[in-house]
């Protein structure tokens, strides 16, 4: 099934297409897709808007599609739970997400906060052809290193270290991180929920 995806973030579309490989969704970009403005307070109502503004630029065109929207961020335990959605917007629109990841950093060490405790959080909306919706979550609990680690990854990795490998995302594998990553997790319960579905119909 060719599932169109609400992004224009190469790395979250290159990770999505790793994690639901041998699903039987080939996810694909829709390249005149425009981005919704997000809100400020539900991981759940943005990765819907995203989906569901795919789903109406396709219809506009006459298309019918299945959609997939992600809406993830990371939540730091010293700064009471922030950036949380507004991850993305973190440091203002111009920033990079080296300047995004310094920033954080540098914000956690002047509040003086000893703790260190960090959540990735993903919501996935799916959207079928027909029009039904599905909701999936899934989070992942992590350390907050005192500085950059690793290459690999994408947006605030290198600044979340996973415990049970002792390795921050950024310095683990693909495989490994879309192993037990926020988003895979958000997947793995998305697939299950649309085939229970599929099942009892």
């Amino acid at each position: 099934m060719r599932v169109l995806v609400a992004t224009k973030n190469s790395g979250k579309l290159r990770e999505l297409r790793a994690i639901f490989a041998g699903s039987g969704w080939e996810l694909e970009p829709y390249s005149k897709y425009l981005e919704p403005e997000e809100g400020e307070t539900s991981y759940a109502g943005n990765a819907a808007l995203k989906a569901q503004a795919l789903r109406a630029q396709l219809q506009a065109v006459g298309r019918a599609e299945a959609v997939l929207g992600d809406d993830s961020g990371i939540e730091v335990a010293a700064l009471g739970g922030r950036p949380g959605v507004l991850s993305a917007r973190y440091g203002g629109a111009p920033a990079s997400w080296t300047e995004r990841r310094a920033a954080l950093l540098r914000e956690v060490r002047e509040s003086g906060s000893g703790e260190r405790g960090v959540r990735f959080v993903c919501v996935l909306c799916f959207i079928e052809v027909a029009g039904r919706e599905f909701l999936a979550r899934g989070e992942v609990e992590g350390t907050l290193p005192l500085a950059e680690r690793g290459v690999g990854g994408f947006s605030f990795d290198p600044i979340f270290e996973y415990a049970p490998a002792g390795k921050t995302f950024a310095e683990l594998s693909e495989e490994e991180k879309n192993a037990v990553s926020h988003r895979a997790r958000a997947a793995r319960a998305l697939l299950d929920a649309v085939r229970a579905r599929t099942s009892s119909s």
